[in-house]
């Protein structure tokens, strides 16, 4: 009973979030419209077998309207969010809020109503619809902090993983999901008094689900991701309006301070970003590094091949760079073939350590026209030791820059051996 239990659980997550995920992507086509109406019709539904319905499975006694249908409608308004914007997820949010709300008053006016009974069989379930009350506001106050707190978790996690949104989705549902699953059980164990028991199934069924959403999440956004988003155009101050207005300034600023020829961060970028990343280390009681690289005799590569076979070499150049420097580090070009790696909460020894990697990294995967390994020289400065300013640790990295090329090129110049 167990086993075919759980195929269903599988089943019905995985036809929830298709089918749900199908209005979603053809928004454009039938309207944003649908897709929020369905969200909002399956939250009574969610609400109801939340209270009632519960089935058996081998990680414990679980509900499906809150481990299926409500993970998945919290994921479903993530989905939305990173789709369109925080002024179109808003409205979900609020809508289901405010609804629920009007729901409930709706009710309350009911229950004063001296009802009569047709057919035995038709008795109204008076206390039924006093709990659900109480379960529709507590469930609509819980989605409305989830809503909020899922997207806030997101974009809080874009900072320490920016380049892995599957593993942030996946996390920020598991955290949020977790904190709904405690405040839910907490008015269940109230009314009914629930076993604790079913806190832990309900709580596994959740990160199960979770994980099953995340995997289908990651199919999508392999087979369908570059869909465009289209933003709202209507300004109401709230968190919402924040997010959304920062979201936009961020893309814009991705957009821009790029380099024409190699993609990477430009000069006028670096004059903007690296004095902020190195003031937040500081300020955080952390290191910072520095370090200028110049691609070795790369003038001569224009003077025998020309200009256009320098600038292939300059781009893929920059593309090891980048590819080889760590999520947290800010590669600029800082002029012709030189380019400046920012290196916040880096000591210098660490810093010393991916120069190294650096220089091997062009070394063994960069080669010029006629087939020779291309080489690069570096200087490295570090902050505090070096000076506490951008201006300051660029001043001594590129004195160290001039002494890798006067020494012979193909080297890193570090600090003197007597200041290590």
């Amino acid at each position: 009973m167990q086993t075919w239990n759980l195929a269903l659980f599988v089943s019905e997550a995985v036809l929830y979030f298709v089918l749900m995920t199908a209005l979603l992507h053809f928004r454009h086509r039938i309207g944003l419209g649908v897709f929020l109406t369905a969200l909002g019709v399956m939250h009574f539904v969610e609400t109801y077998l939340a209270a009632v319905f519960y089935i058996e499975l081998p990680f414990g006694v679980v509900s499906p309207g809150s481990s299926v249908f409500f993970a998945g409608k919290l994921m479903l308004i993530l989905m939305l969010y990173l789709k369109e914007d925080a002024s179109t997820v808003r409205q979900p949010i609020y809508g289901l809020f405010l609804g629920n709300l009007v729901t409930v008053a709706m009710a309350q006016l009911l229950l004063l109503h001296q009802t009569v009974e047709p057919t035995a069989a038709q008795a109204a379930d008076m206390t039924f619809l006093r709990e659900m009350g109480l379960l529709m506001v507590w469930g609509t106050t819980l989605l409305y902090l989830d809503s909020i707190g899922i997207i806030l978790l997101y974009e809080r996690l874009g900072r320490l993983m920016p380049r892995l949104p599957i593993a942030r989705f996946w996390l920020s549902g598991a955290l949020v999901l977790t904190f709904d699953q405690i405040g839910f059980f907490a008015l269940l164990n109230y009314l009914f008094d629930t076993p604790l028991d079913v806190f832990w199934g309900g709580w596994r069924a959740k990160m199960v689900s979770v994980v099953l959403y995340s995997v289908m999440f990651a199919l999508y956004h392999w087979m369908l991701r570059g869909v465009g988003a289209m933003h709202s155009r209507r300004p109401i101050r709230d968190v919402f309006s924040d997010l959304t207005f920062r979201e936009r300034y961020e893309d814009l600023l991705s957009r821009t301070g790029r380099d024409v020829l190699t993609g990477v961060f430009d000069r006028s970028r670096m004059e903007i970003e690296a004095p902020r990343l190195l003031r937040e280390s500081l300020k955080a009681d952390a290191p910072a590094s520095l370090m200028i690289i110049d691609v070795d005799h790369f003038k001569s590569i224009n003077d025998r091949f020309g200009h256009l076979r320098g600038d292939e070499l300059l781009k893929e150049i920059a593309g090891c760079l980048q590819s080889t420097i760590r999520s947290q580090d800010h590669l600029f070009r800082f002029g012709g073939e030189e380019f400046v790696v920012i290196c916040p909460r880096t000591s210098y020894a660490d810093a010393m350590t991916l120069g190294d990697c650096l220089c091997a990294a062009i070394r063994n995967g960069v080669i010029n026209p006629t087939g020779e390994a291309v080489t690069i020289s570096l200087g490295i400065a570090a902050a505090p030791e070096d000076g506490g300013s951008f201006n300051g640790l660029l001043s001594s990295a590129d004195e160290r820059l001039y002494q890798a090329k006067s020494d012979g090129r193909n080297r890193i110049v570090g600090r003197p051996i007597a200041e290590v």
